[in-house]
C-alpha cells in the first residue's frame, strides 16, 4: 500500500514540478473551430452520453453520469465543435486513505476529430483543474486491448500500475494507470 510520508509536499510547493509532466498548454484544433468549456448544463448530459457509449464498451447507466457530473461538475471537461460535444472527459476528486485522488471515468473524443491532440488537451484540463484542488494522484482504468489509449495515458505521464484480470463486462482485462506528481512525497508502508 502507498501511503505519504509526514509533511509532504502540498500543492503550493508541488506546483513548481508540474511542468516537468508532459502535459499540453495550448488548446489543440482551436483553429479548426474547436473550443472547450466545462460542463454547466442538464441538457449536455445527453450528448456526453452518446459520445461516451459510441465509443467505451463498458455500458454506463445514466446515474452513474449523474454521478460523476452533478458532483464533480468543475472536472467534466468538453471539447465543442459545431455547437455539439465532440469530446468529454469526465473525473472526480476523492479522499483516498490520507490524500486526494483524482480519478478518470471516461474519456472520449469524436472519431472525426481524433488525431489533432484533443484527447490530450482535454486529460491536461483534467488534472490542471485535480491539481488545483490539491489533487495528489490520478488513476484510471482503460481495456489492455485499448493500444491507442494506452499510448496516449503514457505518452502523458502515466504509468501501469496493476493487471485486473476480466476486469470488463466483455471479459477483458484491464491495466490501471496512475500518474503521481513531480514534487510530492511518496513512500511505500
Amino acid at each position: 500500500e502507498r501511503g505519504l510520508k509526514d509533511g509532504h509536499k502540498g500543492l503550493d510547493e508541488a506546483e513548481a514540478g508540474d511542468e516537468r509532466l508532459p502535459l499540453p498548454t495550448e488548446e489543440a484544433a482551436v483553429g479548426e473551430g474547436v473550443t472547450y468549456k466545462i460542463f454547466s448544463r442538464e441538457e449536455e448530459i445527453a450528448e456526453i452520453v452518446g459520445l461516451i457509449d459510441k465509443d467505451l464498451s463498458e455500458p454506463y447507466s445514466i446515474f452513474t453520469y449523474r454521478y460523476f457530473i452533478y458532483n464533480w461538475p468543475q472536472h467534466t471537461h468538453m471539447a465543442m465543435y459545431q455547437g455539439k460535444v465532440a469530446g468529454v472527459i469526465v473525473c472526480k476528486l476523492d479522499r483516498h486513505r490520507d490524500y486526494l485522488r483524482g480519478y478518470i471515468a471516461m474519456l472520449a473524443v469524436d472519431t472525426q476529430l481524433r488525431g489533432k491532440g484533443i484527447g490530450s488537451c482535454l486529460i491536461s484540463k483534467a488534472i490542471r483543474s485535480l491539481r488545483e484542488e490539491a489533487c495528489e494522484e490520478v488513476v484510471l482504468e482503460t481495456e489492455c486491448s485499448n493500444k491507442s489509449a494506452m499510448k496516449l495515458y503514457e505518452a502523458m505521464g502515466f504509468f501501469r500500475d496493476k493487471r485486473l484480470l476480466r476486469y470488463y463486462l466483455n471479459g477483458g482485462d484491464a491495466f490501471r494507470l496512475k500518474l503521481w506528481f513531480p514534487g510530492v512525497s511518496y513512500y511505500y508502508t
